[in-house]
């Protein structure tokens, strides 16, 4: 299931990035006694009570501004609020209620999300359960007086927002489906792909870059399976994000990679991989999720015997680190190949959930050190006494040694190819993690 979003809105100044910093236990967004300040959306992973869940940090709202960076902060709130889960609505109890708290209030009611009423700076202000009362005229429910800088009442929001957000057996029925992200740079065909497989313009096609600024799910079943797929917006170079819209929708698509089982990363056959297809599919291998490299657009390509070979040789040089992961030619526009990525995702979603024995991962450990001796340094020689599979999705091992500094990373690579050659795990990443065990514990 993928982790809920949790949306902090509100207008400036009240107070929102501090409520942040502390609920996540850093100081990500800039703090500062300002208006504005948080012009950028920011969001990190957050946990209470055992629950994760995705809180994001938004610019203030002013709905009436006509100032273009206020109405872009309004914007990617509206957006935060879109794709949120909860949404923390913070006012200042100093200020009381103003005319833009009454029209975010408004703003909010039309989203049918849980909202949760947080009135900040409540700090050393004596008349703070008196005025609190005045809240209640936003017609959002209990307001909770809290301090975000001293820290006050936020442990009480905290599980208001455990209690709201949605149980976790609800998406048990959709976790039947593949859940497949269609990721890449803008205008690499990805809503041409999707239109493809649906078999009708679901999604808008454009070659205006950044037309798909959310993500959007689509319900698909056929003989090979069922599945969501997520059109994603596309990531452009940092240097050319410069609205704050194309900034959600760098968030959307790494949302959508979180929430994924596959990704299905294109890439333009006529300009091969740039720097920015490696920083996307860089996402993905990071996030630990299954990985098709599928190069779109392969019907404009002039061919000849060795054209495909040249051309996988190139993306694994550019990808090196995607090496596992198997490369599909197509054509959106033409259906070319198309029908063969079912079986291709089927497969990489089930080695990125593949569970290996205790027994047989050590049968092939045991092999493995037996052809290529642990390493070596100063007279100490590593000891690998035993490995253990921890989790899937990604698969993730967990080797004990003797001393994890004996543990170089060439060895790590050399065993990692080991369990490849064994049990394939094509198309996912695989985790390992050391964990130094005292020999008469073994």
């Amino acid at each position: 299931m993928a982790k809920p979003v949790v949306a902090i809105v509100g207008k400036p100044n009240v107070g929102k990035s501090t409520f942040f910093n502390y609920i996540v236990g850093k100081r990500i967004s800039i703090v500062e006694d300002k208006p504005g300040v948080t012009r950028d959306r920011v969001y990190a992973e957050a946990n209470w009570r055992g629950r994760d869940f995705t809180l994001i940090d938004t610019g203030g709202i002013e709905p009436e501004s006509e100032d273009i960076i206020t109405s872009q902060i309004a914007t990617q709130a509206n957006m935060a609020m879109n794709i949120a889960d909860v949404i923390v609505f913070v006012t200042d109890i100093k200020q009381g209620v103003t005319q833009v708290d009454q029209d975010i209030a408004i703003l909010l009611k039309k989203s049918k999300k849980p909202i949760i009423l947080v009135c900040n700076k409540a700090d050393g202000y004596g008349k703070t359960t008196d005025d609190i009362y005045e809240f209640y005229n936003l017609g959002l429910g209990t307001p909770y007086a809290v301090s975000a800088t001293n820290a006050i009442g936020i442990g009480d929001i905290l599980d208001v927002i455990y209690e709201s957000l949605p149980k976790e057996d609800e998406s048990v029925k959709d976790d039947e489906r593949i859940k497949v992200a269609v990721i890449g740079k803008p205008n690499v065909g990805k809503s041409s792909l999707i239109n493809r497989i649906l078999g009708e313009e679901r999604v808008i096609v454009s070659d205006i870059a950044g037309t798909t600024r959310d993500a959007i799910d689509s319900y698909f079943e056929n003989d090979f399976g069922k599945y969501t797929f997520i059109d994603t917006a596309g990531i452009r170079r940092k240097s050319k994000v410069n609205e704050s819209i194309e900034k959600f929708s760098v968030m959307r698509t790494l949302l959508a990679i979180e929430r994924s089982d596959v990704c299905l990363m294109l890439i333009d056959a006529n300009e091969g991989v740039t720097e920015q297809d490696a920083k996307i599919a860089g996402e993905a291998h990071e996030a630990g999720k299954g990985v098709i490299l599928v190069i779109n657009k392969w019907d404009e390509i002039e061919k000849d015997t060795y054209t495909i070979e040249q051309f996988k040789k190139e993306v694994y040089n550019r990808l090196s680190y995607l090496s596992y992961a198997p490369i599909l030619f197509i054509s959106a526009k033409t259906g070319q190949r198309v029908n063969k990525l079912y079986e291709m995702i089927n497969e990489v979603a089930s080695q990125n959930a593949m569970r290996v024995s205790t027994g047989m991962l050590n049968q092939v450990l045991n092999e493995a050190i037996a052809i290529v001796q642990p390493p070596t340094d100063k007279g100490k020689r590593l000891r690998i006494y035993y490995m253990t599979q921890a989790s899937t999705k990604p698969p993730t091992f967990v080797v004990f040694v003797n001393d994890k500094d004996l543990f170089h990373f060439s060895y790590e690579r050399y065993l990692v190819n080991q369990i490849r050659k064994e049990f394939g795990l094509q198309g996912t990443p695989i985790r390992m993690i050391c964990r130094e065990k005292l020999e008469k514990d073994v």
